[in-house]
């Protein structure tokens, strides 16, 4: 009877100090059926990263448009000074070279990109629906070697989000990412963004507030899939300067496990929480 009630009385224990320390780490021992905290983290260090490439291509496809536009005044783009930009137009397709240089070239959110990013797309922006093409030759994103190719639709048009004409972006994933440690991820899937705010001011990229949602398979160093689905849109806002969303939830599939990751309520900051076994802490995100 003693042996059982110390039994009970340890288990007790550890079951009241894994529900309230939700400040520390609660991860379970890495299995098929766990996900890590860690695991977490690094799949948004790639969003970060794939994102940025995103916002490089819509940019430069803006700035072109504008140009072709305009009769007069200023077009703002997000590129910084570092990055040197040519411009070719051949059989009616734009393809534009944005090119960081070798050394690091920072972006106004902060990250440190270099390599370069080939953009293409048609000459004619009158068409409704339109095709971005790019791919990327030697491109680090903070010390993370980004490969492979994206297609972008983009469209003007009325959905769900927003019932007002505004750019819709679709996008085509099929990356490699090697981070600076040598691990390996790959990812596949689709992700759309919706400029909700700012389409109106197309020469100010500052004012502008993205709406993203979508799903990817992310593959791991280890061979396991996780698939990540965006269950609220998240919410980045140009303005708050930082490479994170500032609201919106993401859901975390891995076998039978299940996780949550919430990016707060609209704060600019590299804060979130993950909830995984029904625990939920804070974590502060990495770029």
């Amino acid at each position: 009877m003693k042996t059982k009630f110390l039994l009970f009385a340890a288990l007790f224990s550890i079951t009241f100090f894994i529900g309230c320390s939700t400040n520390e780490s609660v991860d379970l021992p890495s299995t098929s059926n766990t996900i890590q905290t860690d695991d977490v983290i690094a799949n948004s260090e790639i969003d970060a990263s794939l994102d940025d490439v995103t916002i490089i291509a819509e940019d430069q496809f803006s700035v072109q448009q504008s140009l072709t536009a305009r009769t007069s005044g200023p077009v703002m783009s997000m590129m910084p000074l570092c990055a040197t930009i040519t411009t070719v137009l051949t059989n009616d397709i734009f393809t534009k070279t944005i090119d960081f240089g070798t050394v690091g070239c920072t972006l106004p959110n902060g990250n440190v990109v270099k390599g370069k990013i080939i953009i293409s797309f048609s000459k004619n922006f009158q068409i409704p629906t339109r095709t971005i093409s790019y791919t990327l030759e030697g491109f680090y994103h903070n010390g993370k070697l980004i490969e492979g190719n994206k297609t972008i639709t983009h469209e003007l048009k009325g959905t769900a989000l927003l019932a007002a004409l505004h750019p819709v972006t679709t996008h085509s994933i099929d990356m490699k990412i090697t981070f600076a440690d040598g691990k390996v991820y790959s990812r596949i899937g689709t992700r759309v963004r919706e400029m909700t705010v700012g389409f109106d001011t197309m020469g100010n990229w500052e004012d502008n507030v993205l709406l993203v949602w979508g799903y990817n398979i992310t593959t791991f160093p280890n061979g396991e899939k996780y698939t990540f689905t965006i269950t609220t849109p998240l919410r980045i806002a140009m303005s708050c300067k930082m490479p994170f969303p500032v609201k919106g939830i993401i859901t975390i599939v891995k076998n039978d496990a299940q996780a949550v990751l919430d990016y707060g309520n609209g704060d600019c900051d590299k804060l979130a929480t993950v909830t995984i076994n029904g625990i939920t802490k804070e974590i502060t995100l990495r770029k």
